[in-house]
């Protein structure tokens, strides 16, 4: 399990960079097309390739602030670049992400996506 988890929804709200974050139609409709398990397969996919090996020459520039409703989740999330990742969850820069690391972000960019797009048109 991720350090933080349990209350990491109301520590990132009081962040004004994270709070701000948000879907709009675009990537509502995208999830609506596509399905959460389509998601789900982007999300773990970005994260094994993108975040998931402690040396990445890109880390901070490797996940756009659009595009994708994953790649916004990350920023809202925080799980974005390993240093977010160190800051917010205690993971280490100077190792590798285990399979366990990769399911448990996986699941908090899941479940930011699937709050936001149930309250989307309320």
């Amino acid at each position: 399990m991720l350090v933080g988890y349990d209350n990491i929804f109301e520590r990132l709200l009081k962040s004004k960079f994270r709070s701000r974050f948000c879907l709009g139609y675009k990537e509502y409709q995208y999830i609506k097309d596509k399905g959460m398990d389509k998601i789900r397969e982007h999300a773990t996919d970005f994260i094994k390739k993108r975040l998931m090996l402690k040396n990445n020459p890109n880390d901070g520039k490797q996940t756009p602030m659009r595009g994708h409703p994953v790649f916004i989740a990350q920023h809202a999330t925080a799980t974005c670049c390993r240093g977010c990742l160190y800051k917010w969850y205690g993971i280490p820069r100077n190792r590798d992400l285990t399979l366990e690391e990769v399911d448990g972000i996986v699941a908090i960019i899941m479940k930011w996506i699937s709050r936001q797009y149930h309250s989307f048109n309320k």
